[in-house]
């Protein structure tokens, strides 16, 4: 057959307009409107969408009875050229019971997940152990968890896999994560922990190079971008999960190092002229301005400036209702919203000079965007507009939600692309990718928490329709039921990439962070503000913990008047000394820890 070479395999995405029974056809139409023709044979499988835990469900005896126009599936198939294209079904994915039902919206599914995803890496990292020894930590793991002979123990991934852990335990109360949790908390303190009592100022080694048996301090990162300089961001992660530690407990020695970070921010990074946070400082002046710092010499970046709100500020401001906290939140966003927008583009500027001129030039980046960046920004001005409202922060998140589709997602697939031109080229209606067309996991969490998050506070549909099909793509295609986990890229098609540092489940790029912030905000925001379901968290505070004796217990940054607080138990008794509208918990006066239940409910219209 003369055209067989050009056949090709390929993924559809899309709502079933029409089905035909007798011939075996389905019409579907796409995201973004095209109409494709697709033909079942014999052969053709079928199965249901499912978590992590779950066992493989076939569909393919029902395939006739599923096919219902307005259902959102996935169809895998042979694509034949010629005049009249010809797209044969191989395998099909439904993602629900019916049209409109979506498997990762029932109630328990994202802290399943989440819970699935504590198990495979506290397997991974520390085997049956209990409690963990932290010693056993490594930064790179296998594709099926197996260790590497990878040298260095890196703070920021040994945060993100803390972080995780007590994400798991406000989801599901299980006592053994919050122990991985504190026990990593307790080796970050001790083992990478710099106290610096002459500048009054923490601040965080890379990491450890535990070669021979022997512990040497790694002070600069060894990372190519930022080698032998000190990143803000690696000093931002190594907040990450010490934060959400500190929101569980109120443990005062990580209100300790967290404001003495604080302090090192101001003190070091943070420019008083212009406003904002220097990407890097040296290692020996600590000058941000040095010129040993080459291509990072006096930069401003989307993660020196902007990365605090996710990975620990907002956290923080939850756990402390502290104003400071609240007016850094503020001046982060006010100069998102002043300096990273560009006239005439549908991407924001994520690198800068000194003073706030874009840098276009620096290493790999040049004139690029990465998809995921803008969505991120996307989600965290609602957040932000939920404590302090401005116009200005809905308006543009609400226009990167608006136009981020169209330029960095693929609505014939389905998913969100990595980095693309922020430029179009002459002649071109598309933005050229910069080096692939694979999809990476955490721009898949930054579209479902973009839309999530915008839909939650707007109820828009077209937002709801966007979060729906971001979590459809993630779910159907990145967890990995036979080794456990998420992968970190797939191909267009879904098809798991596995090549260098993408086959790993662990390295300086992935621990637990992004999936698990995933599955905890996806519930948060499915379950009490798409879906009208109660949420019930777990805390675990100490005698000593929150100076104040008050356990915040509200689950992220909501539009004020949305949710209350409706009972709480205090080590399984009911417990009445809280305020439902504040969503807070005068904690009692004990000896050792308690366990703290506060179930949530939505502000019924």
């Amino acid at each position: 057959m003369r055209d067989s070479q050009f056949t090709f395999s390929d993924l559809v995405a899309g709502y079933v307009t029409a089905h035909d029974r007798e011939r075996s056809l389905i019409d579907l139409r796409t995201s973004d409107g095209r109409e494709l023709r697709v033909t079942l044979t014999e052969t053709t499988s079928a199965e249901f969408l499912r978590n992590l835990g779950d066992p493989y469900l076939d569909a393919s005896a029902h395939v006739n009875d599923l096919v219902e126009p307005g259902r959102y599936l996935y169809a895998y198939g042979i694509s034949y050229p010629g005049g009249d294209r010809v797209f044969v079904a191989k395998r099909l994915l439904f993602l629900g019971r019916g049209v409109g039902d979506y498997h990762f919206e029932q109630p328990g599914w994202w802290s399943q997940q989440l819970r699935e995803l504590a198990r495979f890496y506290r397997r991974a990292q520390f085997g049956g152990k209990t409690p963990v020894d932290y010693a056993d930590y490594r930064t790179v793991l296998r594709l099926g968890g197996d260790k590497a002979d990878h040298h260095v123990q890196e703070t920021d991934t040994i945060s993100r896999l803390v972080y995780g852990m007590a994400s798991a335990y406000m989801l599901t109360g299980d006592e053994d994560f919050l122990g991985v949790a504190e026990r990593g908390t307790e080796y970050l303190r001790d083992h990478v922990r710099f106290v610096d009592r002459d500048e009054d100022v923490v601040y965080w080694y890379h990491g450890i190079d535990i070669r021979g048996g022997s512990e040497s301090k790694l002070f600069t990162s060894e990372f190519g971008d930022d080698y032998d300089a000190i990143p803000m961001y690696e000093q931002i992660y190594a907040l990450v999960g010490p934060t959400q530690t500190y929101r569980v407990t109120g443990d005062p020695r990580i209100s300790d190092d967290i404001e003495g970070t604080l302090r090192l921010f101001r003190k070091f990074f943070h420019d008083p002229e212009r406003g904002g946070y220097f990407s890097h400082i040296d290692p020996i002046l600590l000058n941000p301005d040095h010129e040993s710092l080459g291509v990072n010499r006096s930069r401003k970046n989307w993660n020196s400036v902007g990365d605090h709100a996710p990975a620990y500020l907002f956290n923080l401001f939850l756990a402390t209702g502290d104003k400071r906290h609240a007016d850094m939140l503020e001046e982060t966003f006010d100069l998102i919203v002043e300096h990273f927008p560009e006239e005439g583009s549908p991407f924001v500027q994520e690198r800068f000079h000194a003073d706030w001129s874009p840098d276009r030039t620096w290493r790999w980046q040049q004139d690029a965007a990465v998809v995921g960046h803008n969505l991120k920004i996307a989600w965290n001005l609602m957040r932000m507009n939920a404590i302090r409202p401005k116009a200005s922060y809905a308006e543009l998140a609400e226009k990167l939600g608006r136009t981020m589709p169209d330029v960095g997602s693929d609505q014939w697939r389905g998913g969100w692309y990595d980095v693309v031109e922020r430029t179009l080229r002459e002649g071109s209606d598309s933005h050229r990718f910069v080096w692939h067309d694979r999809k990476a996991w955490w721009q898949q969490e930054q579209a479902i928490l973009a839309y999530l998050v915008l839909a939650g506070n707007t109820g828009d549909a077209d937002f709801t329709r966007h979060a729906r099909e971001a979590a459809s793509f993630y779910n159907a295609f990145f967890l990995d039921h036979d080794e456990g986990g998420v992968y970190f890229n797939v191909l267009a098609d879904g098809t798991p990439y596995l090549l260098g540092n993408e086959r790993l489940k662990g390295s300086h790029s992935m621990s637990m962070y992004h999936a698990s912030e995933l599955c905890f905000l996806a519930t948060v925001y499915g379950r009490l503000l798409l879906h009208s379901e109660p949420l019930t968290l777990w805390f675990r505070p100490r005698p000593d913990g929150f100076s104040d004796r008050v356990l915040r217990v509200a689950p992220d940054a909501l539009p004020p008047g949305r949710v209350r607080l409706d009972w709480v138990e205090v080590d399984d008794r009911p417990y009445e000394d809280f305020d439902p509208v504040a969503m807070t918990v005068n904690l009692p006066d004990a000896t050792g820890d308690v366990v703290v239940r506060a179930h949530l409910s939505p502000v019924e219209d």
